[in-house]
């Protein structure tokens, strides 16, 4: 069943097995306000066993552009498209949020993100890899992310 994430009254619907499902929470609802403000988009997510096919995608670029692989249970996703651009979501357990992004035009942007909740350690198969910055959000408080270009198809 889908969610339409909710940045005025933020909601843990879907997130609860989280150790930092307030800070994931706000994570999310961050990104919703973002796209709602920028494109007008409405943010909507999917428990990740219903969206078997976006965890797949993520989970296949990650593997192919930087042989990663993440330990953490997936616990929503969403992908949509908007202004020209296909995105995919995967927020997971441990507090991570993972985007990937690509423009459909050829040429165009390609790149993963990476995001960090309040409270959360750097995963891992992160920590040596990526350098995170830091960033204040009302919503979720500190946010840490990185990000890497895509060079494959």
């Amino acid at each position: 069943m889908s969610y339409v994430v909710d940045f005025t009254d933020v909601s843990t619907v879907g997130l609860e097995s989280s150790p930092v499902t307030e800070a994931l929470a706000g994570l999310r609802a961050n990104e919703a306000r973002y796209y709602k403000n920028k494109y007008d988009h409405v943010f909507t997510t999917e428990p990740a066993d219903e969206a078997n096919e976006t965890v797949d995608f993520v989970h296949r670029v990650l593997a192919e552009e930087r042989d990663i692989t993440i330990a953490s249970k997936p616990l929503e996703a969403s992908a949509f498209e908007v202004d020209g651009m296909r995105m995919a979501y995967v927020f997971y357990e441990s507090g991570l949020a993972i985007n990937v992004m690509y423009t459909i035009e050829d040429g165009g942007k390609r790149a993963v993100g990476f995001k960090l909740s309040d409270g959360m350690e750097v995963p891992e198969e992160l920590a040596d890899r990526f350098k995170f910055a830091r960033q204040k959000s009302k919503l979720a408080g500190t946010i840490r992310g990185s990000y890497f270009v895509i060079k494959g198809e």
